[in-house]
């Protein structure tokens, strides 16, 4: 259970920190926004903070299409991995709750919840980023804490490779690659009475676990 635990508190952390960055980008402020820049850098700084401080103790996947990859990689069993994604599902949705909280009546101009979403017309674009950049990611998740890598630095590889991300993905899909991330704000995007991010959410669920699967194959490969 501790191991349950601590990925829900990390995933909850970077729900609240990552979106939060997005959500109060919109918002108004005494000061400059963050705008794209500081939004990849929240979502890359939180994973980064998580990784070491629940590392040792779950491994810090905080992301659903990563707990697949590690598992179709042969390093966790299914059971591990199915409650993994059941209380990254949780932590994400207690972190868009906080939120939520946080940025009702902040007159935000993007979402209350940093809900993912892209424009009409624009779907086959989204589906190729989501699944390419989470195959990016896992890819480089797989990678740096395989056998033999420099796993002190594993955490600060993984982040730095969520910012890259990031500052590509944000003007697609406002950038996913991590259902949990997606499940959360769309929830309580209904909440505010939106229901778009929910329509969409299936792309955000497939096309992160499509990469995620992609990236295991290309490194079990790549690694034997």
């Amino acid at each position: 259970m501790k191991k349950y635990f601590a990925e829900l508190v990390g995933t909850a952390v970077l729900v609240l920190l990552g979106c939060g960055a997005a959500v109060f980008a919109g918002a108004g402020q005494p000061f400059a926004s963050v705008g794209t820049l500081g939004v990849a850098f929240a979502f890359g700084l939180a994973v980064v903070a998580m990784a070491y401080t629940i590392g040792k103790i779950s491994g810090c996947h905080i992301n659903p299409a990563i707990t697949l990859g590690v598992w179709l990689s042969g390093r966790m069993s299914g059971r591990d991995a199915g409650m993994y994604m059941l209380f990254q599902v949780i932590g994400a949705l207690a972190g868009s709750a906080v939120l939520w909280v946080l940025a009702s009546g902040s007159g935000s101009t993007t979402t209350l919840t940093g809900a993912n979403g892209f424009a009409d017309g624009a779907m086959l674009r989204a589906l190729v980023a989501e699944v390419v950049f989470t195959f990016v990611f896992v890819l480089v998740v797989l990678g740096t804490t395989s056998s033999g890598a420099h796993g002190k630095f594993a955490g600060l590889a993984i982040g730095l490779a969520l910012v890259l991300i990031h500052i590509v993905c944000i003007p697609v899909t406002g950038t996913s690659v991590n259902p949990a991330r997606s499940i959360g704000p769309a929830v309580f995007e209904v909440v505010g009475g939106s229901v778009r991010a929910l329509s969409q959410l299936w792309l955000f669920i497939v096309a992160p676990l499509a990469g995620a699967a992609l990236a295991a194959l290309t490194w079990r490969s790549l690694d034997n």
